[in-house]
């Protein structure tokens, strides 16, 4: 009988044998709302494929061109006005809103107590949840999040299975402490751009690049994780 090279890792329940603790958290994110803008770059060189596809295009005839653009008795015409792509919070700086770089993506980030924080004091992470009974991380993960907005009904999962994980090994400062492992799960805001946050000090709604000043030590990390 052939013995695997791969050692068992998963019990049952699909989680780790050691004594490690397992940890879910949520990357809460909001997808953009309006159409980023064109790169100069890019915009010369549409404006330069429309001219080119104009030349050799099918022309119709002048009175058929006519025809179209006359308006009849019964047409009514819509007033169209784009909203603002600066909002007030954008001018403000104000990172507790939703309404505020509307054509990037936006993290949800927490300032209070994080496990494995060192001496217990409040930090800035993602909304997590130590895993203790549930059927699996996802829902672990979805407990993480509905203790902090109070329920999911404005929030989407994206798949079953995390989109990353790290092993966060004890500091200096915590030589009691053991390692565990973290498992992100990636969840969108569905129509909704004000939350009630709660279970925590504060709050903030930050750019992927703002991201990065707030955890300038995992950058290397975050921006494997997080694409764009």
């Amino acid at each position: 009988m052939k013995m695997s090279l791969v050692r068992p890792l998963l019990t049952k329940r699909g989680f780790s044998t050691s004594s490690e603790n397992l940890v879910a958290s949520v990357l809460f994110e909001r997808l953009p709302v309006v159409i980023p803008k064109i790169d100069p770059v890019v915009y010369a060189f549409q404006e330069f494929s429309f001219r080119w596809r104009q030349q050799y295009q099918r022309r119709y005839p002048d009175e058929f061109l006519d025809k179209s653009d006359a308006r009849g008795k019964g047409d009514y015409q819509i007033d169209y006005v784009p909203a603002p792509r600066v909002t007030e919070a954008d001018k403000n700086n104000d990172r507790r809103s939703l309404q505020r770089a509307l054509d990037r993506r936006l993290y949800l980030l927490l300032y209070g107590i994080a496990y494995g924080a060192p001496s217990g004091k409040p930090v800035w992470h993602f909304p997590e949840k130590v895993y203790e009974s549930e059927d699996d991380m996802r829902k672990c993960a979805e407990s993480a999040l509905k203790s902090v907005l109070g329920d999911l009904s404005n929030t989407y999962f994206v798949g079953n299975a995390p989109m990353a994980h790290t092993v966060v090994q004890p500091t200096e400062d915590q030589s009691r402490s053991t390692s565990f492992k973290r498992f992100f799960f990636k969840s969108h805001v569905i129509a909704k751009n004000k939350f009630n946050i709660g279970k925590c000090e504060d709050h903030v709604w930050v750019t992927k690049d703002e991201l990065m000043e707030y955890f300038p030590e995992q950058a290397e990390f975050l921006n494997k994780m997080i694409i764009s």
